[in-house]
């Protein structure tokens, strides 16, 4: 290595950690669950998105182990060429059964399934309007799609209105992305108007249901099926590894949708297919989150998510007023952040703090996030902890 790129690289990491933020990994040495090891530190885990506690679920355990043992290690190829086993297209037959839609594509991830699909619906002559805290992956995409970007402040309808009339005096097509519960400040898009405005204006929805799949509406389908909008967004995009215990990213639409991304959806085509164990794993997941077992941890993750928004309101906290299992415990300043999230961890607790570039230069917090596999105990730790925190920082 040249001693000019080791200057640059050095030099790099110098100003981001002059700036607080300087990120590393934390090796985790346990499953995916409420309790997990780092090293000889024992943790409570309030940052992940294993909402339904499916991650280490031994029904998805076993699934896994049965696509190695019948499918082998590794799917070979991309799926248009010799991957396409056939695990994945039972998993996109019961994605298709589960959110109600024609058919369904999965993808190797939910930054894929993103990155994928926008490019094939909008281009050069098209608009794509973004609502301004979208996940990373879905600006990615509208950026690479070259169609024109617009973003509308975040869930400001009047701001997206000027957008829409403006898209609308142009030739071309019009997609507006929007989540439904955004990942970072766990609260919920006005969908009804989302809807009204795009039919009204003859644009097209996709919405990002990663958050809210599996945790909302009578089939825990998401935001748009408990609110009964599900018929009217033309793209569904969600992800396999929050809820669902697995990995991948999958979307949901018309039969139409899919082959049209089967042909052209670049992360599709040129990706080797996910292996048959993450795949199954998937699988398993959709099936466990519509049986009985589903409703009563789904049920179990919103007992827990009362219990400690009321703990950290009446500590002071000003949280989302809607129902999300994301709770921003705001703090402003990077380092300050980097703070609390350390003294918690030396308490046992652990939930990184979240700085730019994930959130705004000036707006980070920590992103706790609730569990149905969390107990009681583990929702006193840390309040306790929070207060001992704050009482001594």
């Amino acid at each position: 290595m040249s001693d000019a790129f080791d200057q640059f690289l050095n030099g790099e990491l110098k100003s981001i950690d002059e700036a607080g933020l300087l990120r590393s990994l934390l090796r985790i040495e346990t499953p995916q669950q409420v309790e997990v090891h780092s090293g000889d530190r024992k943790l409570i885990n309030f940052s992940s998105n294993d909402y339904l506690g499916l991650a280490a679920h031994d029904s998805l355990r076993v699934a896994a182990q049965a696509g190695v043992e019948t499918l082998g290690a590794g799917a070979g190829s991309a799926r248009l060429i010799s991957g396409s086993q056939t695990i994945a297209h039972e998993l996109e037959t019961a994605l298709g059964a589960f959110k109600q839609t024609e058919a369904a594509l999965s993808f190797s991830s939910g930054y894929a399934a993103a990155l994928g699909t926008v490019p094939v619906l909008v281009g050069q002559g098209d608009v794509v309007i973004i609502d301004k805290l979208v996940h990373a992956c879905l600006v990615d995409a509208a950026r690479l799609s070259g169609a024109k970007l617009r973003v509308f402040k975040h869930n400001d309808l009047s701001d997206l209105e000027a957008i829409l009339q403006w898209a609308d005096e142009r030739n071309g097509n019009t997609l507006v992305i929007s989540e439904s519960v955004f990942s970072m400040d766990g609260d919920q898009a006005p969908l009804r108007d989302l809807v009204q405005l795009k039919n009204h204006y003859g644009a097209w929805l996709m919405l990002d249901e990663a958050h809210a799949t599996g945790l909302y509406g009578a089939g825990r389908r998401g935001i748009a099926e408990e609110i009964g909008m599900a018929e009217h967004v033309e793209v569904q995009l969600g992800t396999l590894g929050k809820a669902l215990g697995a990995a991948g990213g999958y979307i949901c639409g018309s039969q139409a949708l899919i082959d049209l991304l089967v042909n052209r959806a670049r992360s599709f085509i040129f990706s080797t297919a996910p292996v048959p164990a993450q795949l199954a794993a998937a699988k398993r997941g959709v099936e466990l989150l519509q049986s009985n077992e589903g409703e009563a941890l789904c049920t179990r993750l919103w007992a827990n998510v009362d219990i400690l928004k009321n703990g950290l309101i009446q500590q002071g906290w000003e949280l989302p007023v809607g129902r999300s299992a994301i709770l921003p415990l705001m703090i402003g300043d990077e380092r300050e952040a980097l703070a609390l999230a350390d003294r918690l961890r030396e308490a046992g607790i652990w939930v990184p703090a979240v700085r730019y570039p994930t959130v705004a230069r000036g707006a980070a917090r920590l992103r706790v996030t609730v569990s149905a596999a969390h107990q009681m105990e583990h929702l006193n730790v840390l309040l306790d902890a929070l207060a001992n925190a704050t009482a001594n920082g």
